[in-house]
This record gives structure tokens, C-alpha cells and sequence, in this order.
């Protein structure tokens, strides 16, 4: 919301306005004074101020209050009109995953629903007549009455954008209630339908609803609409609902699982509709700020916001304030509220996930609890000897946000600092700090550079202390170690880092943390400045193989023009072997002469000068690390899902009449695949690679698929083999690259080729049929948003050119040479064929000629599920493989009883047996360091 400040010129505090935290121009950005393209309306605003100042002479002091109180200076940021709730968000999935509870009791506790309705029918059924028709008549009206007169007393109140919210929740849930209706109806299981109906009292060959069409609407409008936040209509809603309920069970027209259906369906659409469409913003503005100050005692003359240079951070820090009062020095404010203390909900819940306790902070709390931990830590730190901001007023800005009022510090943050100013002194200065906050054991957990404060007598002042902790462990305060020796050591280098936390805590506590310098334990901000660093090293070390590699190939050139020999026809394979030679040596010399140490690993090597015998080993800071994480659920589901299947098989008569020449076949398929894997990879290799220990390799790359997803784990193992088998990173890489690019154009052009078969072959003529068609479509839609979506789009052609960076040049020299494409090519057909027939001889080993399938479809079913495997993040594509692969044969016509067993021995075969073999061919090629 733009609002141009008044701020009188001749005001005491006016002074100090170029002195806020924050860069040197970052206070004067926001004033009005330092835009020329504002003076006029600051003068405007000066001028306005003067005049009210001179006709108020001899008024009240409460009317010079009220002539300032909207005064706020700066073009405050315009707040979004409606903003999504992660709380919202987290009561959907808690009503979703109530109801597929109360699903599943009905489904599985048969006998205890049976008893608990018999038991609520029996204590119901002893009401009076009259009273239970009494109640029945007045909860039918009221249930109607109640919502319209809160939509009538909101109309009044000009807040119609939530009944707005409330009739779309209401008329979703009723949409939700009469799907369930008919699910419950024609598709249930009998034990779900018999504890969510009977029969009805008023006909006794119909059933009662499963879920009250009316009802269900009406506590999602009530959800919606906010009614429960408000105590009164809060009692009355409590009131008419078990009313309701009580009359329903009575008369027989419900079951007590129904009236629990309904509440969740329509608790559960209201969220999901008010974060879908978003809940009105209440976030207090800077007026509302000018106010609250008054309400607590102080005289504002006028606030400037200040912005955040970390918006990632912004809701550990809180929205801030620099307020000139009309006496007295300035104030810095801080004001939290719901909607920014809920900002990176989901990155702080992610990572109390996966981190251990000590290493996070909770990712719940409330606004009072944020208050009081941050009070106490500003009195703590003071209290500690630490240069803090002096906390003097806290107060509450309405239901959903805190201020908390500090004395004015001023100065300049360390990110803003020159590097020429940032002197040992200064860095010592600020280890002094730390040590003081250490000395009682306040942690402060966020030691970057804009939490670091200098002001203008270079006193350094620790600032940002919500986040910390008090009586904090030792490794919180290792944390804290680590966290500023990188803060610093960005700024100054590692070396000057590590000497003033030397000399000012002692060479032994600065050793204690190279445990927790690692980027787990650091900030977010600070995580990805060091991911930033690393990509330019990348670059600068690229760059300096290419200049290598030019420079080589120039003084060759050279030597061969200054050179008074004839040109012989055909080069001696000596010399162009020492040309070889000579150019890997010099790309190399230049790889060690580009190669840079991350900043962590400077750190530590300055550590170990002062302290040899310092640990070393990272500690396990990870409660349960993403990709286990990944593949636990993976595999889980995947294990539901073949039990699910596997318990209506009988596998004693399935293996007594299993045709086990089918299963030696399915054996020798897949022990052909290696073959096959090698000749695909030696295709797109020009040097000459030994081909016995190339299948060697890929027997190993079974070991390595189960310990990192495919698309991963293989394309490293290939790359390392290939660089120990002589030939240059660079080309490696790229031979690497060139043979997965091969291999997914042949794929992609396999999958279209036997998807269009496998249409034709139940249709007279050669059109394909509808599925396909609507499988292509869905391809080419799903293209057309990668391509057209900016994010997607550079997450899509940044991975693939990371992935095939130098392909074409290698796929130039391999078209040189014939032989090769064709061993490539045949390669990459023979490992697709071979999957493709362990498959089909699987199937054939359990079905019989009733029971079996085209090659096509069985070739269609595996490309899908190999495709999926490779994206999914899982190791072995466990999970997505073997639930891809049981759903397509059984949509191409393979009989459940079947189709799981089947998949069973194909992954059995081409996934876990061969661990075993990969692990030995794994340790034996490490041993000759092949690998």
C-alpha cells in the first residue's frame, strides 16, 4: 500500500533516520528524502505537518496523537488481499486422513461398529416420544436458521467475501457428499454400507444416506465462513449440531459412523476450499503499527518498513519498523504475525523430518510463545555481557500479531560492510560476542551476516535472537562455531577467519566444531551461497581444461606447419600416441593448476595447522536421510500393493504347474542383458575399453542400482570405469552421456512403435486405438506445460544439458567409425529385447495359452515401467517398477493371478538376484582399480 510519510524536518529524532540497520542507503531509501523523484511530496508532507502543529497549539495531547497516527513513511509493500494458510492446508490432510480411518474401522471392525450402534440405539431409544420430535423439529430449523443470520450479520458487516467462501465450500461438500453417496451405494464393500446406513423407518425397503446431503453443506459453511472463531455463534453451532445428531439417531435416520462421515466431509471440503482459494489477509499494517505504539505509551511521528535483503529468512526475523517519536530517540520494531511466523512451515516441518532434535527448532508455535522466547532471549543476552538490542515494550497488534519495541541501534549490517572495513579488530570483536552468548549458553543459531550489526563506533551488536535457544547443548553451540567461522571465511577468507575465533576462543574450542561443519548444519541463506561458490569453481575449472586443450592443439598445429618433412599419408600410431599423451598430461596439469577447495575444506585445513589431532568425522546430524526416507514409503507401497495381490494366489499349485524350461529361459534372458549393456556402452566409446571387464561392470552396476536410483547410480559407475580404463573425465562423461541420450531416443521411438501395435492388433483396420491416441495426447499436453512453463522449463534443459554437456563431439567421432554405431545400436536394441523376453518367459512359466499376451503389449508394459523406474527417486526404481509393471498386464488382458507372480520372478531375476554377483564384480574391480 503506497503512503507517503509526514516527518517533519525540524523533529530531534529525524537525525538518526539515515542510521536504521540495514546497507547505508537502505534507511534513506524509504524516507522520502533521498528520492528526488519524492521531494515535492515530502515537502507537501512537511508543509502539512507544520501547519498541524501550528493550529494545534493549546489542544490536547490525545489530538496531536490522533493528527500523527496514519503517518507512515515509505511506500509500504501492498499485503496480498487473500493468503494461503499452511494451517489450512494441515487440517485437509488431517481430515482426509480421518476419514479414510473412519473408512477403514468400518471396513475392517465389522463386529465393533456392529456393537457400538446397537449400544447408541439402544440408550437413544429410551427417550420420550414427545422429547425426541421436539428436538428433531426445532434442530431442522435451526440447522437453516443459524447460517443465515451469521451470513446476515457478516452482510452487515460488509464482509461478504467470506460468505462467499462459505457458499462454494457448501456447495463443494454437497457435490463430495453425493459422489460418496453413490460410491457407498454401488461400489462399497458390504461392511462399510452396513455401518453407514439402514433401513430407513419411513420405507423398509430403501436405506438411510450414507451422508446427509444438507448437513455436510452446512458445516462446511460454517468452516468456511469462520463461525467457530467466534464464541457465542460457536456455543449455538455446538448446540444445534448435537441437537441434530441426537434427534437422526432417535428416529433411526442414521447411524452414528454417518453423522461422523458427514462432520469430516464437510470440515475437510472447508479447508481445502479456504486454501484453495485463500483466507482474507489480516496482517496488521504500519497504521495499525502507529496505533499500537500510542496504545503503549510512545508519541510516533511517523514508520519507515524495512525490507529484508533475505526473503527466504523473512519469517525467522519478523517484519521491522523504524519509528521517530516526537520525543525521545528512535525505536526499531519488530512485528510477527500468523501468516509470516507460517512462512517455510513446510522446509522447518521437512526438516525436523529428517534432522535430529538438538539440530532443529519447532516448526510449530504459537504468537505468544514466539513472544515470550524472543523477550527472553533479548534480557538473556543483555544479562550475558552480549551487545544485544535492549528490549523496552512488548504488546499485542490484535488477535493475530506481536510487536516487541527495542531501542534503536543503528550502524550497518556485516553483509553491508565494505571488505576494507572489515578489520581483525572487527572480527574479533565479533567473537567476543559469541563467547559472551556461549559463557551462559545461549545459542543463536542463525550467525549470518545481516544478524551481525556494526555501528558507527564499530562496536559489533548481536542482532535476530527469536530463533535461539537458551541452556542450549553443546552441539547447538558448536553449530553456532561452525555457522560464523563460514559467515566470516565468505567475507575474509578461511585463513583470517579461523585465526581471530583462535584468538578469541582458544584453539581447542574452534577444533571441537569441525564435526558440525558440514552444510546440513549451516543456514539456508549460507547453503546457498556455498552452492553458488561451487558452480563457479566448476565453471572457472571447465574453462581452464578448454584453454588447455586449444593451447595444446595450437602448438601442435604450429609444430606440424614448421616442419620441412613431407606430410606422410597415414601418421605414425607412435607419434600420434605421444601427441595423446602429451595433450592428456597438459589437461591435467591444468585441472590441478584450476582445482579450488570449497571454503569447508580451507576451514578445516586451517583448523588442522593449529590442532593436528582435531576430529575430523562429520557428525550425524540426519534423524533419516530424504532418499531411505523415499524408499521406505516407496517400498511400502509397492509391498501393500503385491500383498494385495499375491494373497488371493495359491502358491503351492502355482509352482507345482509352473513350466520351469520357461523359467530357465527367463534366466538365461537376463543374464544375456549384461552382455548386451556392455555392447551399448562400448558402442559410444572410440578407445579401446577390454569388453570382458566392461560386462564386468555392469554385472557391478546391480550392486551399485540398489544403493542409488538408476538413473544415477549407473551413469556414475559407467563414467568411473571408463576414466580408469584410460580414457580422459571429459570424454568419459560424454561417451557416457551420448549412450543415454541414444538410449532414450531408442526408447522413446520403441514405446510409440509398440504402443501403435499394440492398438492395432484387436482393430480390422491399422488404426490405432483410442487409448493410444489418448496416451499420445497426453504426452504431447504434458510437453507443451514443461515447454511453456518458465521454472520447468530451465529445470528440464538445465539437468539435460548438465547430463549430455559434450555429446555431440563424441557423437561426431563415433559416426567416424561404423563399427562401433553398430555395436551401439545393436546393443541398445539386444538390452531392450532381452528385458523384454525375461518378461515373456516369466508370464509363460505361470499362464497357460489362455492365459497369454502379445509381445507387443509385454514389450509396451515394460517400456512404461522401465521408463518410470529410471525417474523414480528410489533405488532398483523399487516401487514404481513393480506396481507399473502388475497394473499394465493386467489392463492388457493378463488375469491378476497371473501378472503378479510374473512380475515377481522378472524382478526377482533382473533386480535382486543379481546383487549378490554385482557386489563380488564390485569389490573385484576395486581391488584391480578398474572401479
Amino acid at each position: 500500500m503506497k503512503q507517503q510519510g509526514v516527518h517533519p524536518e525540524d523533529a530531534e529524532s529525524t537525525s538518526d533516520a539515515s542510521s536504521r540497520p540495514g546497507t547505508a542507503n537502505a534507511g534513506k531509501k524509504d524516507t522520502g528524502e533521498s528520492d528526488g523523484g519524492k521531494q515535492d511530496e515530502a515537502a507537501k508532507g512537511a508543509d502539512t505537518s507544520d501547519a498541524g502543529r501550528e493550529a494545534g497549539e493549546g489542544k490536547a495531547a490525545y489530538d496531536l496523537e490522533e493528527a500523527h497516527v496514519d503517518e507512515v513513511e515509505g511506500d509500504e509493500p501492498l499485503l496480498p488481499a487473500r493468503v494461503h494458510r499452511p494451517s489450512d492446508l494441515m487440517r485437509l490432510l488431517v481430515g482426509v486422513l480421518g476419514i479414510a480411518l473412519l473408512l477403514a474401522i468400518a471396513a475392517f471392525a465389522h463386529g465393533t461398529t456392529s456393537g457400538l450402534e446397537q449400544d447408541i440405539n439402544k440408550g437413544t431409544g429410551q427417550a420420550p416420544d414427545v422429547f425426541s420430535k421436539m428436538a428433531g423439529l426445532v434442530s431442522s430449523i435451526a440447522i437453516l436458521l443459524v447460517p443465515v443470520a451469521f451470513a446476515i450479520e457478516r452482510l452487515i458487516k460488509r464482509d461478504g467475501l467470506r460468505i462467499a467462501d462459505g457458499v462454494l465450500a457448501a456447495v463443494l461438500a454437497h457435490g463430495v457428499t453425493l459422489a460418496t453417496d453413490l460410491w457407498v451405494a454401488r461400489a462399497a464393500p458390504d461392511s462399510i454400507r452396513d455401518a453407514l446406513t439402514q433401513p430407513s423407518p419411513g420405507d423398509v425397503g430403501s436405506l438411510t444416506d450414507p451422508v446427509h446431503g444438507y448437513l455436510a453443506p452446512v458445516i462446511a459453511y460454517m468452516t468456511a465462513v469462520g463461525m467457530s472463531r467466534r464464541p457465542r455463534w460457536r456455543a449455538v453451532l455446538w448446540a444445534v449440531l448435537v441437537l441434530y445428531a441426537f434427534s437422526m439417531l432417535v428416529t433411526g435416520y442414521t447411524t452414528p459412523f454417518s453423522i461422523l462421515l458427514t462432520l469430516l466431509i464437510g470440515w475437510t471440503v472447508a479447508y481445502g476450499t479456504l486454501y484453495a482459494v485463500g483466507s482474507p489477509n489480516v496482517r496488521p499494517t504500519g497504521r495499525t503499527l502507529m496505533a499500537g505504539l500510542r496504545h503503549v505509551g510512545f508519541r510516533p511521528v511517523s514508520a519507515a518498513r524495512e525490507e529484508s535483503s533475505d526473503a527466504q529468512e523473512t519469517g525467522d526475523r519478523g517484519r521491522r519498523y523504524f519509528v521517530t517519536l516526537e520525543d525521545g530517540p528512535p525505536l526499531d520494531v519488530t512485528v510477527v504475525d500468523r501468516e509470516q511466523q507460517a512462512q517455510g512451515f513446510f522446509y522447518r516441518a521437512w526438516r525436523n523430518l529428517t534432522l535430529r532434535g538438538f539440530a532443529t527448532r519447532s516448526s510449530l508455535q504459537s504468537l505468544r510463545q514466539a513472544l515470550e522466547q524472543e523477550a527472553l532471549l533479548a534480557y538473556a543476552a543483555i544479562a550475558a555481557g552480549a551487545n544485544a538490542p535492549k528490549l523496552i515494550a512488548t504488546s499485542e497488534l490484535g488477535p493475530d500479531a506481536v510487536m516487541l519495541v527495542y531501542e534503536h541501534t543503528g550502524g550497518h549490517t556485516l553483509d553491508s560492510l565494505p571488505d576494507e572495513e572489515i578489520t581483525d579488530e572487527l572480527l574479533r570483536g565479533t567473537w567476543r560476542q559469541v563467547k559472551a552468548l556461549q559463557s551462559r549458553r545461549i545459542a543463536h543459531r542463525r550467525l549470518v551476516g545481516d544478524a551481525i550489526l556494526v555501528d558507527r563506533s564499530g562496536k559489533v551488536i548481536i542482532t535476530d535472537l527469536r530463533i535461539g535457544e537458551i541452556a542450549a547443548n553443546s552441539l547447538l553451540l558448536r553449530m553456532d562455531i561452525s555457522q560464523l567461522l563460514v559467515t566470516l571465511g565468505l567475507r575474509v577468507g578461511a585463513e583470517r577467519a579461523v585465526a581471530s575465533a583462535v584468538s578469541v576462543l582458544g584453539p581447542d574450542a574452534v577444533a571441537d566444531c569441525l564435526p558440525m561443519l558440514q552444510p546440513i548444519a549451516l543456514s539456508r541463506s549460507t547453503r546457498a551461497t556455498l552452492r553458488r561458490l561451487a558452480r563457479e569453481r566448476a565453471q572457472r575449472e571447465r574453462e581452464a581444461v578448454l584453454e588447455a586443450s586449444r593451447h595444446t592443439k595450437h602448438a601442435r598445429s604450429e609444430e606440424t606447419t614448421g616442419e620441412a618433412e613431407p606430410v606422410l599419408d597415414k601418421p605414425d600410431k607412435k607419434t600420434v600416441r605421444a601427441q595423446a599423451r602429451a595433450e592428456k598430461r597438459a589437461i591435467d596439469e591444468a585441472v590441478d593448476e584450476a582445482r579450488e577447495e570449497d571454503l569447508l575444506t580451507q576451514i578445516r585445513h586451517e583448523v588442522l595447522r593449529i590442532r593436528p589431532q582435531a576430529p575430523v568425522e562429520p557428525a550425524r546430524l540426519e534423524r533419516v536421510r530424504p532418499r531411505t526416507l523415499i524408499s521406505f514409503i516407496a517400498g511400502a507401497i509397492a509391498a501393500y500393493f503385491l500383498l494385495t495381490q499375491l494373497t488371493h494366489i495359491e502358491f503351492g499349485p502355482l509352482i507345482a504347474n509352473a513350466q520351469w524350461g520357461w523359467v530357465a529361459a527367463a534366466v538365461l534372458f537376463s543374464a544375456a542383458s549384461y552382455l548386451a549393456a556392455a555392447m551399448a556402452l562400448l558402442g559410444f566409446v572410440p578407445e579401446r575399453v577390454p569388453f570382458r571387464r566392461t560386462v564386468a561392470a555392469q554385472v557391478a552396476g546391480s550392486f551399485v542400482k540398489i544403493v542409488a536410483p538408476p538413473a544415477v547410480g549407473g551413469v556414475a559407475l559407467n563414467t568411473r570405469f571408463l576414466q580408469r580404463a584410460g580414457v580422459r573425465p571429459g570424454l568419459a562423461v560424454a561417451s557416457v552421456g551420448a549412450s543415454q541420450l541414444f538410449g532414450l531416443g531408442c526408447h522413446i521411438l520403441m514405446l510409440l512403435s509398440f504402443g501403435y501395435l499394440t492398438g492395432t492388433e484387436k482393430t480390422p483396420s491399422l488404426s490405432p486405438s483410442r487409448t493410444v491416441i489418448a496416451g499420445l495426447l497426453t504426452v504431447a499436453v504434458l510437453v507443451l506445460v514443461v515447454t511453456s512453463v518458465p521454472f520447468l522449463r530451465k529445470f528440464v534443459v538445465t539437468r539435460v544439458r548438465s547430463l549430455f554437456a559434450g555429446v555431440v563431439p563424441r557423437m561426431l567421432d563415433v559416426l567416424q567409425r561404423p563399427q562401433k554405431l553398430v555395436t551401439g545400436i545393436g546393443g541398445m536394441l539386444l538390452l531392450t529385447a532381452c528385458f523384454v523376453m525375461c518378461l515373456d518367459a516369466s508370464i509363460r512359466a505361470f499362464g497357460s495359452e489362455g492365459t497369454s499376451i502379445s509381445l507387443a503389449s509385454v514389450a509396451v508394459v515394460f517400456l512404461a515401467g522401465n521408463a518410470l523406474g529410471s525417474a523414480a527417486p528410489t533405488p532398483g526404481g523399487v516401487g514404481a517398477v513393480d506396481v507399473t509393471l502388475t497394473v499394465g498386464l493386467i489392463a492388457v488382458g493378463l488375469p491378476s493371478e497371473v501378472a503378479a507372480p510374473s512380475v515377481l520372478l522378472f524382478r526377482l531375476l533382473t533386480l535382486w538376484l543379481p546383487v549378490l554377483p554385482g557386489w563380488l564384480a564390485f569389490n573385484h574391480l576395486t581391488r584391480k582399480g578398474a572401479l
